[in-house]
């Protein structure tokens, strides 16, 4: 069920062009859902924070976001940065530690 208020917005952000992050998508309701779904399915992070999506979803597609709003911005970029780290290390973990069952498997039946 979609609440009624719900809202998302979608940010485009490439670190190496000498550019704002841009808003790429937004939508209320049905639209949201959507834009989350669509998100989800390639594994893209979601950061909520109502107040940012409200400002945002002033915005016309392809913006660049206002200088007013780097500040809060930067705040999600950071948290998506955290959170690939972190799913880095923890696929560096477990392909370790894949090699490493491999090697106890080969050398008992080898």
């Amino acid at each position: 069920m979609t609440e009624p208020d719900k809202k998302a917005v979608a940010l485009k952000y490439d670190s190496h062009m000498n550019k704002a992050p841009q808003v790429v998508a937004k939508g209320n309701m049905a639209l949201a859902d959507e834009i989350l779904r669509i998100a989800d399915e390639h594994d893209v992070p979601i950061y909520e924070d109502k107040e940012l999506v409200m400002a945002l979803s002033q915005m016309e597609l392809g913006d660049e976001i206002p200088e007013v709003l780097y500040f809060a911005v930067a705040e999600v970029i950071a948290f998506v940065y955290q959170l690939e780290n972190r799913q880095s290390q923890e696929r560096k973990k477990l392909s370790s530690e894949i090699a490493s069952r491999k090697s106890v498997i080969k050398d008992r039946y080898s």
